[in-house]
C-alpha cells in the first residue's frame, strides 16, 4: 500500500555476515507509490547512517522525510511511476533490530552482545524487506553516503536481483581519514562515563560523548568554503560567563552546539557504534579478493556515479575510482562531478544541483 510504515519479521535464522545470526530480527520500512502489475517499478533507497526510512511524507505521516524534494508524485524519484521502498537499516534504532533490541534468547536488550554487524547484513535483510513485498528484480538501488556502500553490496550479493544503481558520495571502501574520524567518534561515545560499557540507562544515556561525536561529524559533513563565507569569524555577542574563559564565542561554535544538541537523546549510542564500525568494515575488495573482482559480480544495465568537489568524507577522487570500476563492467556509466559548496551533505540539502542529475537518469531508463 502506498505510504504505508509497516514492520516485517524475517522468519528465522539471519546469517549474520561476520559470524553470530540473529532470530527472527524485524525490518521497519515505508513505501510510496505502487508496484506495477509487473513488478518492474520497484525502487530501493538505502540511507547515510541515523535516517529511519522516513524519507518522504506520506498519507501515514505528514511530517517532511530527509529526501522530501526527491521523491512523490511528479518529483524526480515519480511516485506516479515508481514504487519506493526505504528500509531502516538493520542495526538502527528507528524500528528494525538492532543493539537497543530485545534479544529474544535472553529477554534483555542486546546491547554489545549483538553480532558484529556489516552493510552486508544491511543489504541482505533489505533484500528479505523486497522479496517479502514480492518483487524479484528492483529497477534501479539508489545508496547515499552509508548508503551506496550498502547499495553497493545489494548490488553484489544479488546481482540477479537489480537492474540499475545510482550511488550519490559514497565509496568502494573507506579510506584511512574517513575510518580515523568515525574510530575517534567511537572512542568519544565510549570514553563517556555513562556509558558504562555499553549498559547505560536509556534514560541517561552518554549525552557528552554523543555530543562531542555529532560535532565531529559536523565538521566533516560540511566544507571549509561553506562555513567561511556562511560564518567567517563572526561572533554570537553577548556576555561571557563568569568563571568560563573557554565558553562558546563563535557564530561556528553555536552552530555546531545547536545540531549536536537535536542529534542528542534521538539516536541509541550502541546503534551508532554498531553502524559507524560497519561503514569501516565494508571493502568491495572481499568479495572476490580485489575491487576488479568486486565490480565483476555486478550485472547492471546502467550506472550513475555522483560526488561532491568540497566532499572531504568520500573526495571526489574515490567517486571517480567507483564511476572507473564499473565503467570497465557497465558500458553505461555516468560519472557526474558536482560543484556544492556543502561537502558531503550536499545530497540532503542542495536539492537544485542532484535534483535535475537524478531526473534525467529516471526519465532516460
Amino acid at each position: 500500500m502506498s505510504g504505508a510504515r509497516i514492520k516485517v519479521v524475517l522468519d528465522g535464522r539471519f546469517a549474520m555476515h561476520r559470524g553470530g545470526h540473529l532470530d527472527s530480527p524485524t525490518l521497519a520500512y515505508e513505501t510510496w507509490g505502487e508496484l506495477n502489475s509487473a513488478k518492474d517499478n520497484a525502487v530501493l533507497i538505502f540511507s547515510g547512517l541515523s535516517p529511519s526510512a522516513h524519507a518522504a511524507s506520506s498519507a501515514d505521516d505528514s511530517s517532511s522525510g530527509w529526501w522530501e524534494e526527491m521523491i512523490g508524485s511528479g518529483l524526480p524519484i515519480d511516485t506516479d511511476k515508481f514504487y519506493v521502498i526505504c528500509v531502516n537499516s538493520l542495526g538502527s534504532c528507528f524500528g528494525s533490530t538492532g543493539p537497543a533490541s530485545i534479544n529474544p534468547a535472553t529477554g534483555e536488550v542486546y546491547r554489545l552482545d549483538f553480532p558484529v554487524l556489516t552493510l552486508e547484513d544491511v543489504a541482505e535483510a533489505a533484500y528479505g524487506v523486497v522479496e517479502h513485498l514480492g518483487v524479484e528484480c528492483l529497477h534501479t538501488v539508489v545508496g547515499c553516503s552509508m548508503g551506496g556502500m550498502s547499495g553497493l553490496a545489494y548490488c553484489v550479493r544479488h546481482p540477479n536481483a537489480v537492474k540499475r544503481f545510482i550511488s550519490i558520495s559514497s565509496a568502494a571502501r573507506g579510506e584511512p581519514f574517513a575510518i580515523a574520524v568515525r574510530s575517534l567518534q567511537r572512542e568519544m561515545i565510549r570514553s563517556d562515563p555513562k556509558w558504562l560499557g555499553g549498559h547505560y540507562s536509556a534514560d541517561d544515556p552518554p549525552i557528552v560523548g554523543q555530543r562531542l561525536a555529532r560535532k565531529l561529524g559536523m565538521i566533516t559533513y560540511r566544507s571549509p568554503e561553506e562555513w567561511r563565507g556562511r560564518f567567517g569569524r563572526e561572533r554570537i555577542g553577548g556576555e561571557t560567563p563568569v568563571g568560563d574563559p573557554f565558553t562558546i564565542e563563535f557564530s561556528v561554535e553555536s552552530y555546531l552546539e545547536n545540531h549536536a544538541l537535536k542529534f542528542t537523546g534521538q539516536f541509541d549510542p550502541n546503534c551508532y557504534l554498531y553502524l559507524s564500525r560497519a561503514s569501516d568494515l565494508f571493502d568491495l575488495a572481499e568479495h572476490g579478493g580485489s575491487l576488479e573482482s568486486g565490480f565483476k559480480r555486478t550485472k547492471l544495465e546502467r550506472v550513475l556515479v555522483m560526488g561532491v568537489t568540497t566532499d572531504i568524507l568520500f573526495p571526489l577522487h574515490q567517486q571517480r575510482e567507483l564511476a572507473g570500476g564499473f565503467h570497465n563492467v557497465c558500458a553505461n556509466t555516468d560519472f557526474v562531478e558536482l560543484s556544492c559548496i556543502r561537502g558531503h551533505d550536499s545530497f540532503l540539502v542542495d536539492m537544485d544541483a542532484f535534483r535535475p542529475v537524478i531526473c534525467d537518469f529516471f526519465e532516460s531508463c
